[in-house]
C-alpha cells in the first residue's frame, strides 16, 4: 500500500540564526533530520546519543556532509550525552543545556525504541513508555523556560515537536480500558497488560495525549508544540529488536511502500519550521493534520489527557520540585 507523496521543503524555508536539539540523532530520521537543518543555515545543532562515540561519529559525519560543508560551513554541531532510560541522565542533560545553550529555538523528541519483550527501564517504569514518552516530557517541562525564553526574544514562537506515529491508532485502550481510579503509568507498568506487538502504538498514543495536555498549558504565541508521523520509512535500524519472522515481513513491507529517508527528513522540518500555529497540540500525517484515534476525540480521551498529565507530574516532581508548578 503506498503512502502520499512528500513534496520537498518549500523554498524560503529557514533556521538562519537559531538552535536546533534533535534527541536520539545519531543515525536514521533524527541524523537526516539534523542534516536538513543545518542545509537550511541553522547556526547551531545539537545531537543527542547514548553512546558518545556513536555521537561524535555522527557529528563528524554532518560536519563533513557536502551539502552542509558547501552552504553552512561555520555552523556549529555538536552531540550531548543522553540515556533516555533514566531520569536522571535526563536531568543532567538538561542542566547541560541550560549551562550551555543561551537559546533554544527548536526541540524536536525524536529517539525512541521499539522491542516485544517487557523490560523495566532505571527507574521501574516499563522501558518502551520510559524511553518514547517519560524522560522526553521531563525534558520538555524542564526546557520549557528556555523555549519560552527564546520566543520572547525572537518575538515569534519556539518550536517543540514530537515524532509520533500513525500506528497510535491500534492502541490497546480499546481492548484493556483504563481502571477507573487506576494510575496511567501504573497500568502501562503491568506486565500482565503488556503486549509487545502494540506497546509502540501505545507510546505513540501517549505521546499524542500530552502533546494535547501541554498545548492546554503553553499557549501558541510562545511555544507551537505538535507531533507527526514521518511515515513508513526505508531502513533505518528501528526493526532490529523485533522478532525474525516480523524482520521477514516488515523488510518487504517497507522495501514496496517506504519512503525515502530524505522524505521523512522533510515531514520533520514541515512540522518544526513550516506549519504555524494551526498545528499546536495537534497531530499530522503525510504533512496534513490529522484527528487522532477516536479515542483521544471522546470524553474519556479527554479524561485520559488530564489524568496521563497528573500522574506524570506527580511521578517527576520528586525528582525536581518546581515541576510541581506543572500540576492542572
Amino acid at each position: 500500500m503506498g503512502q502520499p507523496a512528500i513534496p520537498p521543503t518549500p523554498q524560503g524555508t529557514t533556521f538562519d540564526g537559531k538552535t536546533c536539539l534533535v534527541t536520539g540523532a545519531n543515525t536514521g530520521i533524527g541524523f537526516e533530520t539534523a542534516r536538513q537543518m543545518l542545509t537550511l543555515k541553522a547556526s547551531r545543532v545539537i545531537i543527542t546519543a547514548r553512546d558518545k562515540s556513536k555521537g561524535q561519529a555522527a557529528v563528524e559525519a554532518l560536519r563533513q556532509d557536502p551539502d552542509v560543508i558547501e552552504v553552512n560551513p561555520s555552523a556549529r554541531i555538536e552531540t550531548f550525552h543522553l540515556d533516555l532510560d533514566d531520569y536522571q541522565s535526563g536531568l543532567a542533560f538538561c542542566d547541560q543545556v541550560k549551562g550551555e545553550v543561551s537559546d533554544l529555538d527548536v526541540l524536536l523528541c525524536n529517539g525512541g525504541m521499539n522491542i516485544m519483550n517487557y523490560q523495566k527501564s532505571k527507574n521501574g517504569h516499563e522501558q518502551v513508555m520510559q524511553v518514547n514518552c517519560y524522560t522526553h516530557f521531563l525534558i520538555i517541562l524542564e526546557l520549557l523556560p528556555l523555549l519560552q525564553a527564546t520566543a520572547a526574544k525572537r518575538k515569534s514562537p519556539s518550536r517543540v515537536t514530537f515524532v509520533g506515529s500513525g500506528t497510535q491508532y491500534h492502541h490497546t485502550l480499546n481492548k484493556v480500558p483504563l481502571g477507573a481510579s487506576e494510575n496511567v503509568m501504573n497500568h502501562y507498568d503491568d506486565p500482565n497488560i503488556y503486549h509487545g506487538l502494540q506497546r509502540y502504538s501505545d507510546s505513540k498514543l501517549v505521546v499524542n495525549a500530552f502533546i494535547r495536555g501541554l498545548a492546554r498549558v503553553v499557549p501558541d504565541s510562545e511555544v507551537i508544540v505538535n507531533n507527526f508521523c514521518p511515515g513508513r520509512v526505508e531502513t533505518t535500524g528501528f526493526d532490529r529488536a523485533i522478532p525474525q519472522w516480523l524482520k521477514m515481513i516488515m523488510y518487504v513491507y517497507r522495501w514496496t511502500s517506504s519512503r525515502p529517508l530524505k522524505h521523512a527528513g522533510w515531514t520533520a522540518i514541515y512540522a518544526t519550521a513550516v506549519t504555524g500555529r494551526e498545528s499546536h497540540g495537534k497531530f499530522m500525517q503525510s504533512n496534513k493534520i490529522d484527528p487522532g484515534p477516536p479515542f483521544l476525540n471522546e470524553p474519556a480521551g479527554d479524561e485520559f489527557i488530564e489524568r496521563l498529565w497528573e500522574d506524570f507530574v506527580a511521578d517527576v516532581a520528586p525528582l525536581d520540585p518546581k515541576l510541581k508548578g506543572f500540576a492542572y
